[in-house]
């Protein structure tokens, strides 16, 4: 392949820039700046010149040796002073080395994966990682990198691997009589997997939501404080207060950091029967992101109102604009005074916590649908087996294709049309 380079830090002005350049031809490339280079995996100070000999920088350079770099080819990083006068002119004379050329997004990623350095689910925790913007979103992705989802499916791989053998073992010899019944020890192994793919799976959809954040919709009647509320939580002015029924039209979203958990607070229109067109479309918006929210903050003007929709489990009902309703009894917050404000963060932070901690190690639709469809095969093959050795080979096959599933989740089979999206997703750097 291409020897490829790219600036691994951010675009601009900075205190260190790093250029990274990755192939067999690396070595080669960090000679044409300096004589000589560092050991793989030492650094050393040295002066960059241009082909003329006149000093480009004085630069930290790093090495390494092929299968023992993130690439898992040579790699050669140049450590600058963070001028984008610099980076312009070590890039500049890069692109004229022959046989290096300018990495694409991800490719640095791709190559790790192609090399085996990485799997594909690691690759998808390192951009988790990257995008990270909370503490639970940092541990997530850091067990995700750290090939725990990988480490996991092998032992589920390997246990299909040994129902498979024994049941082909049993078709190999099906004109001699087989001492052992191997029909209980299968059987073992397929419930014991397809037990813990199937919980992996249901906690796909909070590990899912930890990652993408939670959304929390504030609901109640016109005028009973939701903006109000959602400035208090916010601690700015994120959304248009007035005395005035229906003044929000739409949805405001302010995102927050709530103990470690990314989370969204949606303030909707005032639900009530409406003439105003407008109103109408809002408050349409306002049910219909209210349903789809992960929880649900009732906000109510007395403890026996009726409310617009049906709670889920673990929705809040809350009395707004304590500061006006001082005698109602009850869980009260207000927005105005901020009496009861913390207390609802405290309790919506702990509802979603306890969510939270039903989630697995797989955090993409994709691990789900590989897990599920893992599952399907070994029902169907469990139904086999329990019809006796002229099915076996039926069984077998299904055993199979749960395997095969399974290797699609860290990227062995079957993901060639999902390189190209995932890695588009890459800085140039990575």
């Amino acid at each position: 392949m291409d020897t490829i380079f790219a600036l691994a830090t951010a675009q601009g002005k900075a205190g260190v820039s790093v250029i990274r350049i990755s192939g067999a031809r690396a070595w080669d490339a960090g000679l044409v700046f300096c004589s000589n280079l560092p050991s793989s995996h030492k650094t050393g100070l040295r002066n960059l010149t241009d082909l003329s000999g006149a000093l480009i920088d004085q630069a930290l350079v790093l090495t390494f040796e092929d299968r023992k770099s993130f690439t898992g080819e040579p790699v050669v990083e140049f450590h600058l002073h963070g001028s984008t006068a610099i980076v312009s002119r070590i890039m500049e004379l890069l692109g004229g080395v022959e046989g290096v050329r300018p990495a694409e997004p991800g490719e640095f990623t791709r190559r790790a994966l192609e090399n085996g350095k990485l799997d594909l689910a690691q690759v998808e925790g390192l951009a988790d990682l990257i995008d990270a913007e909370t503490e639970a979103q940092r541990k997530q992705a850091v067990r995700v990198l750290a090939g725990d989802l990988g480490r996991t499916a092998e032992i589920w791989r390997s246990d299909l691997i040994r129902a498979a053998s024994l049941l082909e073992a049993t078709i190999d010899f099906a004109d001699e009589d087989v001492p052992v019944d191997v029909t209980p020890e299968v059987l073992e192994l397929l419930d014991r997997s397809q037990s813990a793919i199937n919980k992996e799976a249901e906690g796909v959809k909070t590990a899912e939501r930890i990652r993408t954040g939670f959304e929390v919709a504030i609901i109640g009647a016109p005028n009973i404080g939701k903006s109000t509320l959602l400035n208090a939580i916010a601690g700015r002015d994120a959304a248009i207060t007035s005395e005035y029924a229906g003044t929000t039209r739409d949805v405001i979203e302010v995102k927050l950091d709530l103990n470690g958990l990314a989370v969204t607070i949606l303030d909707t229109a005032g639900l009530r029967e409406t003439e105003d067109f407008v109103e109408k479309i809002g408050i349409d918006r306002a049910l219909q992101r209210a349903k789809a929210a992960d929880l649900r903050v009732f906000l109510k003007s007395s403890v026996n109102e009726k409310l617009p929709i049906t709670p889920q489990n673990g929705d809040i009902e809350i009395l707004g604009k304590a500061d006006l309703f001082q005698s109602q009894s009850g869980m009260t917050v207000s927005g105005k005074t901020g009496k009861g404000v913390d207390s609802l963060v405290s309790v919506i932070s702990t509802t979603l916590f306890e969510r939270s901690a039903s989630a697995g190690i797989a955090t993409r639709e994709r691990h789900r649908q590989a897990l599920l469809s893992s599952v399907q095969y070994l029902n169907a093959a469990k139904d086999g087996g329990t019809l006796g050795p002229d099915h076996y080979d039926l069984v077998a096959e299904d055993m199979r294709s749960a395997i095969r599933a399974l290797n699609s989740l860290i990227g062995h089979v079957d993901v060639e049309n999902l390189l190209d999206e995932i890695f588009s997703s890459f800085c140039l750097g990575k």
